[in-house]
């Protein structure tokens, strides 16, 4: 992509400035709560375009460290869920529990990172 497009982070950071500082002050009741939505949605898709790469790139690192092997994410997680259903893995491994919670709070710093502070 030309150096000269904007990211889309700061695309949606000036949208985000726009609906808060300039619009929300005019609006109020319906109008205003779906706005305040919009600048979640907003913000939201923000912090995933930011964070989801590398997020990513740490499951897939840390799903092959307790399988032993590579693969897909997607293929990885199902196999992962299906040998701690089947007993293979144990809920208490400490290498699954330190993967769940880092799951957990990289979708909290995406979805609602205020949560991570509570």
């Amino acid at each position: 992509m030309p150096q000269s497009t904007p990211k889309a982070a700061t695309l949606l950071e000036a949208a985000v400035k726009y609906l808060e500082t300039e619009l929300m002050p005019t609006l109020d009741g319906y109008h205003r709560f779906q706005t305040r939505v919009t600048v979640n949605v907003l913000n939201t898709v923000r912090r995933e375009l930011e964070l989801r790469g590398a997020q990513a790139e740490a499951e897939h690192a840390r799903l092959v460290a307790i399988l032993g092997h590579d693969g897909e994410v997607e293929a990885l997680s199902v196999e992962l869920a299906e040998k701690i259903r089947a007993g293979v893995i144990s809920i208490d491994d400490p290498a699954l529990r330190a993967h769940v919670r880092q799951s957990l709070a990289d979708a909290l710093a995406i979805n609602n990172p205020k949560w991570l502070t509570r």
